[in-house]
């Protein structure tokens, strides 16, 4: 790697859920095994799996149903998210001791950002990543693979190289041969909507992406391909955050998969009621209000809509997004069909600051809206003190559709 540059790791844990698991039951490592939802709370979807499961094409977001048609020996563990972000933590605190640039992107992987801190431990970038991935392994029991390049995208894309326990070096001499190769799919935001369209304009490597026209790709996805092409072709300056730094928030959501399906419209009210004053609750600890309102629907064959559409005026009030979102909900969806999955969004969000300049032009009874948003707010302030279910909505307590104080 050029001097000049930067030197970041991207740190994925391999197989995580599935690998701590086989630490408390090392007898899982000799079976095809895999990490699950609830399937009795109709969340029974697969989370992680071992490799062994991997051989049999058991994959990651798949129903177990599907998982078990392809290996009917599966063993299926339940998911326990508190002793991963234990793990998550322990390994977190490890990357610590090597800079103080560690910025996490969900809860088992990483990006470090080495540049400052790489002489402090050799100088070298590619045995520093071996240490640090020798040291996850010896105190944790878990192996990780490192991505290492000069930018976060490309950091990423070397992690996936090759797995698991191993590092892997996109570098300036060498990624026309190793990233332009790949599928245009393996690079970070190419979904599979996007990898179907870019193959509609016989776009299927990175290489091909990379030289692609970037006015072509500008007409056809907008500000995402200006971003798809600089990554294609490395251009990302992107800052690896420090310890506790907060990326900026674009969206707040929360969805539920129901424990019932929705069917009434008093099943509905009560979901995106819930919903939205959990979107509303968080918005208001990010200091965000939020411009514009989003519905996802999933029926029960798995089929999805989105619907979306701008508030009147910026908010953080629970029944300002409710109110919205059950306008989209009625517009959109035949009461009475049912609903497996409904999820609530936030989108383009303003600082509350910015927000109160804008209402101040326009909102003729600012006051009273002033009163509501102290009373969401003190509602905020018992909830941390006594936890979230001291105060829920109406309609929630008691219901039989898998809604609790976590949602």
């Amino acid at each position: 790697m050029a001097l000049t540059d930067r030197v970041i790791y991207h740190i994925d844990c391999n197989a995580f859920y599935a690998s701590v698991e086989e630490l408390f039951h090392p007898e899982l490592k000799r079976v095809p095994m895999a990490v699950c939802g609830d399937p009795e709370a109709r969340r029974g979807i697969i989370l992680a799996k071992n490799e062994l499961a991997k051989g049999f094409g058991v994959k990651t977001a798949e129903t177990i149903w599907q998982a078990k048609r392809k290996c009917p020996e599966l063993v299926l563990r339940p998911a326990r998210h508190r002793t991963y972000r234990e793990y998550c933590e322990r390994v977190n605190a490890i990357y610590e001791q090597y800079t103080s640039q560690v910025q996490r992107f969900g809860i088992d992987e990483s990006y470090l950002d080495v540049t400052g801190s790489l002489h402090l431990f050799g100088g070298d970038p590619v045995a520093l990543a071996h240490e640090t991935r020798k040291r996850v392994t010896r105190e944790t029991g878990l192996t990780v693979s490192v991505g290492v390049s000069w930018c976060k995208i490309f950091a990423k894309l070397a992690s996936d190289l090759k797995k698991p326990d191993a590092v892997s070096v996109i570098s300036r001499e060498n990624y026309r041969e190793v990233a332009w190769s790949l599928p245009a799919a393996c690079l970070l935001f190419v979904g599979r909507n996007t990898e179907a369209e870019l193959k509609r304009w016989r776009i299927s490597t990175i290489g091909q992406l990379a030289a692609a026209s970037p006015e072509l790709l500008r007409e056809r996805f907008g500000k995402l391909g200006d971003q798809l092409h600089a990554y294609a072709n490395g251009l990302d300056d992107s800052p690896v955050l420090e310890i506790g730094e907060e990326e900026d928030v674009h969206s707040v959501g929360n969805g539920i998969t129901f424990s019932r399906d929705l069917i009434s419209y008093e099943d509905i009210h009560t979901s995106v009621t819930a919903l939205s004053d959990s979107v509303a609750s968080r918005m208001r600890r990010y200091g965000l209000k939020g411009t514009t309102v989003q519905v996802t629907i999933k029926d029960t064959k798995l089929k999805v809509i989105t619907r979306q559409k701008p508030l009147t005026k910026p908010t953080y009030l629970a029944a300002d997004l409710s109110r919205a979102a059950m306008e989209l909900v009625e517009a959109s969806w035949k009461i009475g069909s049912p609903i497996r999955m409904l999820t609530i969004t936030a989108l383009k969000l303003i600082p509350e600051e910015l927000a109160a300049e804008q209402l101040s032009l326009f909102e003729e009874d600012a006051s009273k809206r002033e009163k509501r948003e102290r009373l969401e707010k003190a509602v905020d302030g018992i909830r941390e003190k006594f936890g979230r279910g001291s105060v829920l909505p109406g309609g929630v307590l008691g219901n039989d559709l898998g809604i609790d104080e976590k949602h």
